[in-house]
């Protein structure tokens, strides 16, 4: 690309960003890859699979595993391909409460933008702690590989995982530049992680543990007690926690050129490539897992265990290092999107302490205050650890729930209410309403299945507490919209431009060389 095309690009961003109402107040250093690599990054399959793959297994075994993943990739498309056309028409960090204010009603938006806000804000920390919190298994896991007499206490595990969280923040307080480049390595580390299970597990795996055909793919294991039917709809946390996070394009997408292209595609490629990259995955762990499913379910890291039958302990190192590392870098990706989503919404000042978390560090012009607000509520969530097992599952399904509250309201939003959305250049024209309503329909099934409990006969201590803590932070959060003088009701007024219409003027006419050119990419939906 030449200069002059990347400056006439660099001004349509800038002027789109402007129509939206805002100013440009970050580096646009992130190029289209790069964008596509955060998401990717995020959803980083092997290390994902891994830490989830103990939900799949007791609720349907290799066929939950391998079907339950076709099946739920398919409806997280739909999810993907309707914000990616929001995405497309207003990329703006706000994103999904900046979508559902623009779109809904004036009766109801600054509520529904103020609940969006906070869903996706909680959905974001908790998908930090469900990683980091991955990860520290993880790093236990391969403690315990090469020292078979360790055994972690909780406490240990926790400290493990403060550490990560804490060393996210401060790669994520770096300059835009560094962590757009960093991404060209998270995505080349994925796809070898990937090719490593795909192809190389069943070359490295004894006859002894391979699985024929009809065990590989049709063999149904359900420990819990549920009905077989809906046991196979629990295994689909695997894949929603995994191909998950991918409104992280959205907001990066001020730091990101030629966003109005570069955002949704980013989107639809990372949750199209990872459906089908994490289906053969799948595919090959059941061919190569053994059949002794009852020892997997009980083994504290199932993958880990059957890389050991099949790379032997050396070999397992080796590549459960890699593993790590990917998770590792999931996690820097997620806080890195979180923060800029908190960043947005303390910008339209919804957030506590929103005059101190929106703040540009003059130094790395980045917001680092929301980094490490982020960091910390993530190691307040990760305090439920110590509580025991359900309340940390609590955290990874939140990180879905929270989110899935995030994405349907605006997507259902630009059809339920009168509103002049105008696609961006990526749309799906007659093909929009109908998607919305499968990736809706499907989000609103998923998150009321996610509040069940893993066994019917469940006890206080194994309660499925997602509702708890996805419900408490909805109603503190319009406890503090509802609250009297003080509350968000009295001057929530939903994102505030800080740009005016003399602003835009002003940029159109200094780019006015170029203005056929930049109106090719110019779209999204008016908020005045």
């Amino acid at each position: 690309m030449t200069t002059a095309n990347k400056e006439v690009i660099a001004r349509a961003d800038e002027l789109l960003l402007a129509q939206l109402g805002y100013k440009q107040e970050f580096k646009r250093a992130f190029t289209p890859i790069e964008v596509f690599g955060i998401a990717f990054s995020i959803i980083g399959l092997l290390p994902s699979i891994a830490s989830i793959l103990v939900y799949s297994l007791p609720n349907g075994g290799p066929a939950a595993m391998v079907w339950g993943w076709a099946v739920a990739s398919l409806f997280i498309l739909c999810i993907g391909l309707s914000l990616a056309e929001l995405g497309s028409a207003a990329p703006t960090s706000g994103g999904l409460y900046f979508w559902t204010h623009s779109l809904s009603s004036p009766r109801c938006r600054n509520l529904l933008a103020w609940i969006v806000g906070y869903s996706n804000t909680i959905g974001s920390i908790a998908g930090v702690a469900s990683i980091d919190w991955g990860c520290a298994v993880q790093i236990v896991a391969v403690i315990n590989i090469g020292s078979q007499n360790f055994v972690a206490t909780p406490a240990q595990t926790f400290g493990i995982y403060v550490a990560v969280i804490f060393s996210h923040g401060a790669i994520c307080s770096l300059g835009t530049a560094i962590l757009a480049r960093l991404q060209n390595f998270y995505i080349i580390l994925n796809f070898c992680l990937c090719i490593a299970v795909i192809v190389g597990l069943p070359a490295a795996t004894p006859k002894e543990y391979m699985n024929s055909p009809s065990f590989a793919l049709g063999n149904v294991t359900n420990v819990n007690g549920w009905p077989n039917g809906y046991a196979f709809i629990l295994s689909f946390l695997a894949p929603l926690w995994t191909i998950n996070g991918f409104d992280s394009t959205v907001h990066i997408s001020e730091e990101a050129a030629n966003a109005a292209i570069a955002v949704p595609w980013a989107i639809v490629g990372a949750v199209g490539i990872a459906g089908l990259l994490g289906w053969a995955i799948n595919v090959s762990l059941a061919f190569c897992m053994g059949s002794d499913l009852t020892t997997l379910i009980n083994s504290p890291q199932p993958m880990a265990h059957i890389f050991l039958n099949s790379f032997g302990q050396t070999g397992t190192l080796i590549i459960w290092s890699f593993v790590i590392l990917g998770q590792y870098m999931m996690g820097s990706s997620m806080l890195l999107a979180a923060s800029r989503q908190s960043f947005a919404f303390a910008r339209d000042g919804a957030l506590p302490l929103s005059s101190i978390l929106y703040r540009m560090n003059g130094f790395t012009g980045t917001p680092v205050n929301t980094v490490w607000f982020v960091a910390a509520i993530a190691t307040l969530l990760g305090l439920l650890s110590l509580t025991g097992a359900q309340a940390i599952n609590a955290v990874f399904a939140l990180s879905v729930t929270g989110l899935y509250v995030a994405y349907s309201i605006p997507i259902a939003a630009r059809f339920i209410f009168k509103n002049n959305f105008k696609p961006g250049p990526f749309n799906l024209g007659i093909f929009s309403f109908p998607i919305a309503i499968i990736a809706v329909s499907f989000m609103a099934f998923m998150d009321v299945v996610f509040f069940f409990p893993t066994t019917p006969q469940t006890s206080t201590p194994n309660m499925n507490y997602t509702i708890v803590v996805l419900g408490g932070v909805l109603v503190l959060s319009l406890v503090w919209y509802y609250f009297p003088v003080y509350g968000g009701v009295h001057w929530f007024s939903g994102p505030v431009p800080n740009v005016g219409n003399d602003d835009i003027a002003e940029r159109v006419s200094r780019n006015s060389s170029v203005d056929s050119k930049v109106g090719v990419v110019i779209h999204g939906v008016d908020v005045r």
